[in-house]
């Protein structure tokens, strides 16, 4: 049975390494702002195990604090020998009963310019989809790629188009300095 822990601020330095082989490095945050940020409890780094081994499958990286109560959802990555198994599908569901209490969950989904194949990015929204996330117009670029915000309301409502913008500038501001948040965040006109 899939359970789900936080990692301590100690572990983040493991883990991270994990973040840079799912991530591309443009979309990253960097492993001090992380640390930094759960410290402070504004964000969480949760990992997945199997219960009987212990052993980790799987991790999400979840900005926590909001004015409006909401949670991003920054990374969720399932280990590569656990993937096609189910796992994510229990994560997420994992991911979903702990912020049960919160207005709704929001998840960026990034498509880079240089990819190949966007056969992966259309496989992440049909993923999201089955889980109740719809997307959120609202036009920006993370680390120079197009972002597809989608937001799975939870207690709230999905239509957050109006406030978008300023729940993810709260949302990066409290990890990130401005001339960081500049280079990675960008609001289209």
């Amino acid at each position: 049975m899939l359970k789900l822990r936080e990692a301590t601020t100690t572990e983040l330095g493991r883990w991270y390494s994990a973040l840079e082989t799912d991530f591309d490095r443009r979309e990253l945050l960097p492993l001090g702002a992380i640390r930094k940020a759960v410290r402070r409890g504004d964000q969480e780094f949760l990992l997945f195990y199997e219960e009987q081994t212990g052993i980790p499958e799987g991790y999400a990286l979840v900005c926590t604090k909001n004015v409006y109560g909401y949670v991003l959802l920054k990374y969720f990555g399932i280990f590569p020998w656990y993937r096609d198994h189910g796992v994510g599908v229990a994560a997420m569901r994992l991911l979903h009963k702990r912020y049960a209490d919160r207005q709704g969950i929001l998840a960026e989904l990034t498509a880079f310019d240089d990819s190949e194949d966007d056969s992966y990015l259309r496989k992440l929204e049909r993923f999201f989809r089955r889980f109740g996330y719809v997307e959120v117009p609202c036009s920006y670029r993370l680390g120079g790629a197009d972002v597809t915000l989608t937001v799975k309301p939870v207690c709230g409502t999905a239509e957050i188009a109006p406030v978008a913008r300023r729940m993810l500038l709260d949302f990066y501001s409290r990890c990130l300095r401005p001339n960081q948040m500049e280079g990675m965040l960008r609001f289209d006109p």
